[in-house]
């Protein structure tokens, strides 16, 4: 992860299932707070199952929506149970991100 400079990691099948996923929280949280060997400590003891996923058709501010409420940087897609990608809170900009904002507002005056 460090590498290649992303947050996360999708756990799938080989034909593409969704097992889990695995994020720097996972690796602060669940692999160094509790003193595990990174270099030891296997993906699917540590990784986040059944994990919230966004259909391919839906737009930027349902899937900004999802990851607000659940608290999330990054949702995979998947269509069909298969992964087709993923996206970060950081992939969207301006637009989205003041909207969202907006909708939030609105939602707390309530």
């Amino acid at each position: 992860m460090r590498d290649r400079r992303v947050g996360a990691v999708l756990v799938t099948e080989a034909d593409r299932r969704l097992l889990g996923i695995f994020t720097g929280r996972d690796a602060v949280h669940r692999v160094l707070a509790e003193g595990k060997s990174a270099a030891r400590t296997k993906l699917a003891g540590v990784m986040t199952r059944d994990v919230d996923t966004v259909p391919p058709g839906k737009t930027a501010i349902e899937a900004l929506r999802l990851m607000d409420d659940g608290r999330y940087r990054h949702v995979p897609m998947a269509d069909g149970g298969k992964v087709v990608g993923i996206v970060s809170r950081f992939d969207f900009n301006g637009i989205e991100l003041d909207r969202l904002d907006e909708e939030t507002g609105l939602w707390e005056r309530i």
